[in-house]
């Protein structure tokens, strides 16, 4: 089959693979659409931690953003599942340490990551092999663009729950990227009256479209406070200690953007303003729910989504090339069964 592979840092093509099998417990899923983030950006330059701590290494083949339909199963897999569109969980812990037991898996040190750690090959390919246990079914009329959506909205949706927000409540999120962009759409279907900080006058513009009217510039010092909670969904090593001096006293403070170098807190904030902070690695435990906001219409991300392209395109597309015709929004999508 054919499988979108980065053999080193800036260098990516499609070549022909082995097809995965179906072993004991594996799910095989014929796959529909892909989206690419920005730790698949990473490992394409290059720059992503685990290529340095040794838990990820070239070739690699990346894409943990998934839909498609189950084609077959193996041994001891529900059959129920044959013919069942699906995503899934990018964490697959092992199943027997005491994180894993306890609801934690996404945290379980031997985990493997789809298409990040460990070597488990990604979704930038016609098949995946996933264990069933971490399949998420969708409903059968979901679209395809929805359906890769659910990952980055698993994600953003614990960010939400971590804020513990209530109707009225009043939340900052730093960052306009897709992550933002679906907490900030998350927050609102919530009740939440939402604020926005994006980098560039594009980011703000679209986050407008999306019906956001409180949208300033990540380097607005006048804030329309006070907040409840921020949400820091930026790369930006300054956001961390900016969010726990903004936010109000006994207020909360989550972190789910990532810097590419240390950032640094002043934990004296934290406990004198009593704030609560909180950290989200990954989607595990917000899928569900995640399919739920989409399927009721509560939430739409599709306008976030510019382009869909095949997989030859998928090397200029982690160059951060935009597509002739894209749309303004910050996702990128591929179809593996488009060439």
């Amino acid at each position: 089959m054919r499988a979108f592979v980065i053999t080193s840092p800036g260098h990516g093509e499609v070549q022909e693979v082995p097809e995965p099998t179906a072993d004991p417990g594996l799910a095989i899923v014929a796959v529909e659409r892909v989206g690419v983030c920005g730790t698949d950006q990473e490992f394409f330059s290059g720059a992503m931690a685990y290529l340095d701590s040794g838990d990820a290494e070239f070739p690699i083949r990346i894409g943990h953003e998934w839909c498609g339909t189950v084609v077959e199963i193996g041994e001891g897999v529900d059959p129920t599942w044959l013919g069942a569109k699906v995503s899934g969980d990018t964490m697959l812990g092992c199943g027997e340490c005491r994180r894993c037991t306890t609801g934690r898996q996404h945290l379980c040190e031997d985990r493997y990551e789809i298409g990040i750690r460990h070597g488990w090959p990604g979704a930038l390919a016609e098949k995946l092999a996933v264990p069933a246990r971490s399949l998420v079914r969708l409903p059968d009329d979901m679209d395809p663009t929805l359906g890769a959506l659910v990952e980055p909205g698993g994600n953003a949706l614990r960010a939400v729950r971590g804020a513990n927000l209530a109707p009225g409540s009043k939340v900052l999120v730093i960052g306009a990227g897709a992550i933002g962009l679906l907490v900030a759409q998350i927050a609102r279907a919530q009740g939440a009256e939402v604020h926005l900080l994006g980098r560039s006058q594009r980011s703000q513009d679209f986050a407008r479209s999306l019906g956001f009217d409180k949208v300033m510039s990540t380097e607005a010092t006048k804030l329309d406070g006070p907040y409840d909670a921020v949400i820091d969904c930026s790369n930006d090593v300054a956001a961390p200690a900016r969010a726990a001096d903004i936010v109000e006293p006994g207020g909360r403070v989550v972190f789910i953007g990532l810097s590419g170098t240390p950032s640094t807190l002043d934990t004296r904030v934290i406990a004198i303003k009593d704030v609560t902070a909180v950290g989200v690695l990954s989607a595990s435990g917000g899928l569900h729910g995640t399919v739920d906001l989409y399927a009721q219409g509560a939430v739409d991300p599709r306008p976030l989504v510019a382009a869909t392209v095949g997989l030859s395109h998928v090397a200029a597309i982690l160059s951060g090339e935009r597509p002739e015709g894209a749309g303004a929004g910050p996702k990128m999508h591929v179809d593996p069964r488009l060439l």
